[in-house]
């Protein structure tokens, strides 16, 4: 009998569902330490992380109970929410 290493699958929360997620399904949202906010498709960009499920309405449901403005530390400006909205849009396809 091997004794085989299981990797383990790091975990995240998606602020919208409140769900645990493998952190490979889930859509970083990061503030970068120069104050920007983009999505980080990659999952290595330098900054403070949120995640969401890759669904508008988990998006939508984060932003409206302001889960995403309190784990960044930001306020989000509409133009932000717009912004995310159209590069969540562009990942579903």
């Amino acid at each position: 009998m091997e004794n085989k290493k299981v990797k383990k699958i790091p975990l995240r929360k998606c602020l919208g569902c409140m769900e645990s997620y493998p952190k490979k399904e889930l859509i970083r949202v990061v503030r970068t330490p120069e104050g920007d906010v983009c999505i980080d498709l990659t999952g290595k960009k330098s900054g403070r992380g949120a995640y969401i499920c890759k669904s508008e309405a988990c998006l939508k449901k984060a932003i409206k109970s302001k889960r995403i403005q309190s784990n960044l530390e930001i306020t989000l400006s509409d133009e932000l929410i717009e912004a995310l909205t159209k590069e969540l849009k562009g990942e579903d396809k």
